[in-house]
């Protein structure tokens, strides 16, 4: 299948600070890709640029075979942007909001009323379809900006952030919306901070100080964490956990569910030396046990540079 989007080498720099450094990836049609990294890792500048909002200092990127600097204009009508933060007009209904964003991007008259009332029942706006946008609870103007940034039938979606703030309900829901583009074979280019939802995605790309760490399945990602993690009981935890980090052997340590997770290269080495010898005598050593590695632990090994944890072959 045709890649829809393509970056190849993909650079932007802010004064000495490289922000996008050399990125490569491609996303096909359907595809919902999950791109991840901490505050400041080039995910935001990378959206930018393929929007035509910012230009790149280096390499080109596509969109169905569009440059997306050079035909910037062209390749606009091909996707929908939703940014972090709300965006329409608080002082316009929900209607109102859908309708002017569909004559600004020039949906056809006549399609536009038919459009606009099916958006309001996928994005189950019925009931707010004449609230003012500004009224609305924090969950309804994501779902409205969503509404509005579909209201054109764009073949690429990027989604900033959209369920930062959001109660369970209505990321679901949202979630929900996702998955039916996809099925129908709209790419989804969606940045989040929610371990959670990276285990929705088709693809997940890991970028850290403006590179693209590894991209792959959740799963296959998932398997690329070869260590053992061993998880310790102990009492005081809290003490325990920053005693625990500086340990020889450790790479890190986190909290997980009233447990200590061990980052570490050879764990079962560290057990069979506090098994033998606990050297805290203030720290009480309860139990341990095995666990299995989840899209947190992989994110944290490859953004922390834990390569001893980590086959990237």
């Amino acid at each position: 299948m045709r890649s829809l989007v393509v970056l190849d080498q993909l650079e932007k720099s802010f004064g000495r600070m490289r922000a996008v450094d050399r990125v490569s990836l491609e996303l096909p049609p359907g595809e919902i890709f999950g791109f991840l990294g901490a505050n400041g890792a080039g995910k935001t500048t990378t959206i930018r640029m393929l929007c035509g909002l910012t230009r790149p200092d280096g390499g080109r990127a596509s969109i169905a075979g569009l440059d997306v600097w050079a035909q910037r204009s062209e390749a606009r009508k091909l996707f929908g942007y939703m940014p972090q933060k709300f965006s329409l007009y608080p002082d316009l209904s929900v209607l109102e909001n859908l309708r002017f964003f569909a004559g600004a991007c020039r949906v056809p008259a006549a399609e536009a009323p038919a459009r606009i009332e099916a958006l309001i029942e996928r994005a189950d706006l019925r009931a707010k379809r004449d609230a003012l946008a500004g009224s609305l609870s924090g969950g309804m103007k994501q779902l409205l900006a969503l509404a509005c940034a579909l209201v054109h039938e764009p073949k690429l979606l990027f989604l900033d952030e959209p369920t930062a703030g959001l109660d369970p309900v209505h990321r679901q829901q949202m979630w929900d919306l996702l998955y039916e583009l996809s099925h129908g074979g709209v790419a989804v280019f969606v940045t989040t901070h929610y371990m959670d939802e990276a285990e929705r995605c088709t693809q997940l790309g890991f970028i850290h100080r403006g590179r693209l760490l590894a991209q792959a399945p959740p799963d296959r990602l998932k398997s690329s964490f070869r260590a053992k993690l061993l998880e310790l009981e102990v009492d005081p935890v809290m003490p325990a956990l920053l005693r625990l980090r500086a340990e020889s052997g450790v790479l890190g340590a986190a909290l997980r569910s009233g447990r200590v997770r061990l980052y570490a290269p050879d764990p079962e080495a560290l057990l069979a030396r506090w098994t033998q010898a606990w050297p805290h005598a203030d720290l009480r050593l309860l139990g341990h046990r095995w666990a299995e590695p989840d899209m947190e632990d992989v994110f944290t090994a490859y953004s922390q540079g834990y390569d001893a944890l980590l086959d990237r072959a």
